[in-house]
């Protein structure tokens, strides 16, 4: 059985959680706070980041975009129609443009914003960069969302799922994205219908169920989170 060392509010390992999930894959799942740089996490992954995912035979595996790829080098083919990276070379370079847009430009413009000034803020000591949250820093993100949710609807508007006629990581590295947004109350649903009616078809998954039972320590989700007729 793998092992994924993550984050519940780490956005990249919420995608490694509902891709696995996705895979029929059930690993054992490791707490890590990045900021506590935990000696042998380090080992595992000298940068200390989330998520990694490390085998049975004690291959680590570090980073969202290696590990997709390593489990659709792995585990891919054996999945027939249920693969998660399309087999088409067109088909691949847009689901990996969409994961580049999700786990690195929306991760920079909104998540890593909202997730750090809201809940690990939370948690880390003054010296790790704990304490108040920079309010400027939630205002940019409150508005970055907006055009992303709007590009979201853009895609969906032309296609059944974001990178095409079939579910890919595109679709989970989106939602997961968006879930975090979602448990702090900043996605502005109301305003695209069609992100909304996609997001609601991701979260309806059974893949998604252990990410809408997390919790934050002393911070209830938005009265809406968890409901999948929101």
């Amino acid at each position: 059985m793998a092992t994924l060392h993550h984050a519940p509010f780490c956005p990249n390992s919420r995608f490694i959680r509902l891709a696995l999930t996705e895979m029929g894959m059930e690993p054992v799942l490791v707490e890590e706070r990045a900021w506590e740089r935990r000696r042998d996490f380090l080992i595992v992954n000298p940068a200390g980041t989330t998520p990694v995912l490390v085998e049975q035979t004690g291959l680590a595996v570090p980073g969202a975009g290696v590990i997709a790829e390593y489990l659709d080098e792995t585990r891919g083919l054996g999945l027939n129609g249920r693969r998660l990276l399309p087999d088409t070379t067109t088909a691949r370079v847009e689901v990996r443009r969409l994961l580049d847009w999700f786990l690195v430009k929306f991760n920079g413009e909104v998540t890593e914003y909202l997730v750090t000034e809201k809940i690990d803020k939370r948690f880390m000591p003054s010296s790790e960069g704990g304490g108040p949250p920079d309010m400027n820093a939630i205002r940019a993100a409150r508005t970055n969302v907006r055009y992303h949710l709007k590009y979201i609807g853009y895609l969906i508007g032309q296609r059944r799922w974001l990178a095409g006629d079939h579910l890919t990581y595109a679709d989970l590295a989106a939602a997961a994205h968006l879930s975090c947004v979602d448990y702090l109350g900043d996605v502005p649903w109301d305003e695209d219908e069609m992100a909304k009616d996609w997001y609601a078809r991701v979260k309806s998954r059974p893949s998604f169920r252990p990410l809408l039972a997390d919790r934050a320590p002393g911070m209830p989700p938005a009265a809406h989170y968890a409901d999948l007729d929101f």
